[in-house]
């Protein structure tokens, strides 16, 4: 089916990465390989902890659970392969190129509704502490999950479907480490003002509904906090949002930095700096956010590593 959309004359892309030096791409590849074999132990290690601990299995984890997964699968989509490339060669088949976007932006997109999910599953715990086990139901719960990823899905197949109908003529070299749509519409020899277009809406309702839905349950639960009488009280409730409102300052950052913007303020190296934080970077520091600054996660840990010591 992908064929049938390749407007292109050549059989592949060539990405250039995030250096000529080899020097610099071997210091890049052992810092990238290091960050993602940190990714991959904290995101697996801490799926594994929320479902082996069952004090850990309340609505606020099993979010936390698949926060990890998104992680994990977000980083694997594009990190791999921008190791491959700083080793050896760097190209990429039209379909492995589109493939790569297309998972890139579902799991973008649903990592951003899941963000808005979590800040609610927040905003009733604090807001309706009595009414919480009530309201964040199992039904609501799978309902609040699934939301982020049709939306996901629906939002990057248009978006790959788009962009593989325009035609690209002679030039197959992306300005970039992996196939994202800006560098991709400036390849195009046709006129790509409608799908830039398209594209902004999509990408620009995404962020501001999810973003808007964060906000307003955060003026509420600090609305709420703030009536609280006791200092202690209020330190108490706002912790528990501490690590996801962090989380949210630093991924809505980088993201609302890179693509709330015309094409025509593309800057390469600001952009793929940018790129290199929230593709690579950030699902590193996730479960880092989450463990670190979390008591409840770290005693867990504790526990299970007492259970190992006790099992010898």
């Amino acid at each position: 089916m992908m064929g049938r959309w390749n407007n292109t004359n050549v059989p592949d892309f060539i990405l250039m990465g995030l250096s000529d030096s080899e020097e610099i791409q071997m210091a890049l590849f052992m810092l990238f390989f290091l960050i993602y074999v940190i990714t991959m132990l904290g995101n697996v290690g801490m799926i594994l902890i929320i479902r082996l601990d069952l004090q850990l299995h309340t609505p606020m984890y099993f979010f936390l659970t698949h926060l990890s997964f998104i992680d994990l699968s977000y980083s694997t989509v594009i990190t791999p392969k921008t190791l491959a490339n700083l080793l050896t060669s760097n190209s990429i088949s039209f379909t492995g190129c589109f493939a790569q976007m297309f998972f890139f932006v579902f799991l973008g997109t649903a990592e951003c509704y899941l963000l808005s999910s979590m800040a609610y599953d927040r905003y009733v715990a604090i807001c309706s502490p009595l009414h919480y086990p009530v309201i964040m139901s199992k039904r609501l719960c799978l309902a609040l999950l699934t939301g982020p990823y049709v939306i996901g899905f629906m939002d990057s197949f248009v978006n790959v479907v788009c962009m593989s109908r325009l035609h690209f003529c002679d030039s197959n070299i992306i300005h970039h480490f992996f196939c994202d749509t800006s560098p991709i519409l400036a390849l195009s020899c046709t006129d790509t003002y409608n799908t830039e277009i398209l594209i902004f809406i999509i990408a620009g309702s995404t962020l501001m509904v999810s973003l808007f839905t964060i906000s307003a349950s955060y003026v509420c639960i600090l609305s709420t906090i703030l009536k609280i009488n006791s200092t202690s009280g209020k330190q108490r409730a706002f912790s528990t949002c501490t690590s996801h409102l962090l989380g949210v300052t630093i991924f809505y950052g980088t993201m609302i930095f890179t693509y709330l913007k015309p094409r025509k303020s593309y800057s390469l190296g600001r952009d793929q700096v940018a790129s290199v934080f929230y593709t690579i970077v950030i699902p590193m520091l996730n479960p880092l956010i989450y463990s670190l600054r979390n008591k409840e996660v770290k005693n867990a840990l504790i526990r299970a590593m007492q259970r190992r010591q006790d099992s010898r």
